[in-house]
């Protein structure tokens, strides 16, 4: 997949973690994902249309989605509960927004559908489009998450 691509959500990321979350996140070495498996405990997954068609999906690690949660409403989480599904959905929307914006930027135009969060471990993200994922993994300080996409150029 053309790196074209794969910026704009590798920024929107650390953009919106740092920004939304006070959170530092260090992007991995990307990679094609080979399965459906869920590397994390719970996922956001948005769909995505327009001049490219696919879905975006970021799965956190317990210890990760809980730190960055207590950080965006400065108050301890302790638990996976409805305000951090809530809080993951919200965080894959903004992700997905400043990613389609750098999109745009390269007159790529890109829209969203709303998000839908899964929870449990060894779940699993079916994308919406053909084609290789790309999962760019990051670690934080409380862990780690992943994001995926798919994107079909039409």
């Amino acid at each position: 997949m053309d790196v074209k691509y794969i910026n704009p959500f590798l920024s929107a990321t650390i953009n919106v973690l740092k920004t939304m979350a006070f959170t530092e996140s260090t992007p991995g070495k990307p990679f094609v994902k080979k399965d459906q498996k869920a590397i994390g405990d719970v996922s956001g997954i948005i769909g995505l249309s327009g001049e490219a068609v696919g879905s975006l999906s970021i799965t956190f690690e317990e210890s990760t989605i809980k730190h960055i949660v207590t950080n965006m409403f400065g108050e301890e989480v302790k638990e996976l509960n409805d305000e951090v599904r809530d809080a993951v959905g919200e965080l894959t929307n903004m992700i997905s927004g400043d990613a389609r914006r750098l999109l745009q930027d390269q007159n790529i135009k890109i829209e969203a559908s709303i998000p839908s969060i899964i929870t449990g471990k060894g779940h699993t993200i079916s994308h919406m489009a053909k084609g290789p994922t790309i999962a760019l993994p990051f670690t934080t300080e409380k862990g780690n998450f992943i994001v995926e996409f798919t994107l079909e150029t039409k």
